[in-house]
């Protein structure tokens, strides 16, 4: 059975925490920012976690994460 390759894209936006989970960066945090307010762009700094609906997919595309 030879081995399953890695998507590397994904490898790089995504870790796995302790449990299990996978964590991510937010969005919307890259340019066009003086419209946003300071609020806003303080709750993107912070990881969030992958939703339930797409951590099936993303451990079949990172399998060694």
């Amino acid at each position: 059975m030879p081995k399953i390759k890695t998507n590397r894209s994904a490898a790089k936006r995504f870790k796995v925490t302790g449990t299990g989970k996978l964590k991510r960066n937010k969005a919307y945090k890259r340019h066009i920012l003086t419209k946003k307010s300071a609020k806003t762009k303080r709750n993107l700094r912070k990881a969030a976690m992958t939703d339930a609906t797409n951590v099936k997919v993303m451990k079949k595309i990172t399998p060694y994460l």
